[in-house]
């Protein structure tokens, strides 16, 4: 078999190299940039470190740096998940899933030290009337019941994405909350420039006009206007339903023109299937097939009251898309040579993966961990994929050896995870690994890696997580 056989039409194997450049070196000075501007304004406006003389002047001054400062992140927040597509490629949407949880919770503590340097303010200055002045600076000053309002709705979605509530929820449940988010901080947006004194300066109020209109510009167009755009465009529809396993699902849509996307294998799109009630309410699904002109093919695991309604969708229903999302795809790159390693329903994007990445024979490693054989998804599509192209197929079977392993339980569990990895791929130091799963086992596949000696940038990850 030769080169030409398996390497897809229009695709190069990539050289060896290192880290390559991408928007998101500069994106995250950018955003640190933005944070310095706050503070930059606020020196400007109310003296800096001179505002903090006096008790009286320091509760103010701090109270109006942590309130703008909560402000810039609340804006970055939105920005990082405004679906814009220069940022996704670059950072990942997981990554930028993470850090907007981080960002979220930092601005969190800086709203609640902003409502309480406040009060605590207003408070001192007339301890009798204490109560009136509480009343006014959170109901009766001009659009401060809004921002209680929207204060409270914040505190809301903060609670409901701490892991332990997001354990008890749906996940439809959580992304309908989390939605309130958006009208949390339009409630507190007035209070902003009728009471902020960094807001009388044309100036300064230009700054920050811009960057609230920067916000709601990008999500509109993004996060609106595109996926709706798109979904008109490429008219998708079920083609069909087909059960892999117990409680897992593939749906194959046929649309128009879906290459106009640049579609990548191990990408994922939102979906949202119009068969009734609850249609409104979009499911991550990642491809577990090579993207076509007019097909695409997913696979759902029943987890949820959305994944558990795919499995009676009846051929014809129309589908809306948001996406392409994720970084799992072949774009990220640097080596010849291919491990993927997945666990459950994780082996969806490697599947696409597999099909049409640019490898030879003998470049790319499947190792497929499930618990029980009835759960395996793919198996013979996996077979007849690697008998055409070449690879090297491994299926680990069985419990998890451990909450802290990748491995399954067995013979191997003498050694550790990271000698067993580098028995199982010799050269793990000189390959791209893609690891696809749940979070903990994702976390367990990359320590085991680093470990057998792979470099932390050719682990390429997708958590199957929210």
């Amino acid at each position: 078999m030769t080169l030409s056989t398996v390497l897809p039409r229009g695709h190069r194997r990539p050289p060896a190299g290192g880290r390559r450049f991408t928007l998101a070196d500069p994106l995250g000075s950018l955003a640190i940039l933005s944070a310095v501007a706050v503070v930059a304004l606020w020196t400007l406006n109310q003296g800096g470190p001179l505002s903090l003389t006096t008790p009286d002047r320091a509760l103010g001054s701090l109270g109006l740096l942590t309130g703008l400062l909560a402000s810039d992140l609340m804006i970055l927040q939105v920005v990082l998940l405004a679906r814009i597509p220069w940022v996704e490629r670059s950072w990942g949407h997981d990554l930028l899933t993470r850090r907007h949880r981080w960002i979220g919770f930092a601005s969190f503590w800086l709203m609640i030290a902003h409502v309480a340097l406040f009060a605590v303010e207003r408070a001192a200055r007339a301890p009798a009337a204490m109560l009136d002045a509480l009343v006014a600076v959170f109901i009766t000053d001009p659009w401060m019941l809004f921002a209680t309002v929207g204060t409270i709705l914040l505190i809301m979605v903060v609670v409901t994405s701490i892991r332990a509530a997001r354990r008890r929820l749906r996940y439809e449940s959580w992304h309908l909350l989390h939605l309130y988010s958006y009208a949390g901080i339009a409630a507190t947006f007035p209070h902003t420039f009728t009471d902020g004194a960094d807001f009388h300066e044309t100036w300064t109020r230009v700054y920050w006009w811009s960057l609230y209109g920067f916000a709601f510009a990008v999500t509109l167009l993004f996060r609106i206007a595109l996926p709706t755009w798109r979904s008109l465009y490429h008219r998708l529809r079920v083609e069909s339903v087909v059960t892999e396993a117990p409680g897992v699902v593939s749906i194959t849509a046929r649309g128009h023109r879906l290459d106009r996307m640049k579609t990548a294998s191990g990408q994922f799109f939102i979906w949202r299937f119009l068969d009734g009630p609850g249609w409104s309410r979009g499911n991550p699904y990642t491809l577990s097939a090579a993207p076509t002109r007019d097909r695409l093919r997913i696979t759902i695991k029943a987890a949820g009251d959305g994944s558990e309604r795919a499995a009676r969708l009846t051929p014809g229903t129309r589908v809306l898309i948001e996406g392409p999302y994720g970084t799992l795809t072949a774009r990220q790159r640097t080596q010849p040579r291919m491990l993927l390693i997945a666990a459950g329903i994780g082996i969806t994007p490697m599947r696409a993966l597999l099909e049409d990445t640019s490898y030879a024979p003998g470049e790319a490693t499947l190792i497929y961990r499930y618990s029980e054989d009835q759960h395996a998804v793919f198996t013979d599509e996996l077979r007849q994929i690697a008998a055409r192209r070449g690879i090297e197929l491994i299926f680990l079977p069985g419990p998890r050896r451990a909450d802290t392993s990748w491995q399954a339980a067995g013979p191997a569990h003498l050694d550790d995870d990271a000698h067993v990895l580098a028995q199982l791929v010799p050269d793990i130091a000189h390959r791209d690994i893609y690891v696809c799963g749940p979070p903990a086992w994702i976390t367990a596949v990359r320590n085991a890696a680093r470990g057998a000696g792979a470099h932390r940038d050719h682990i390429h990850t997708e958590e199957f997580a929210w």
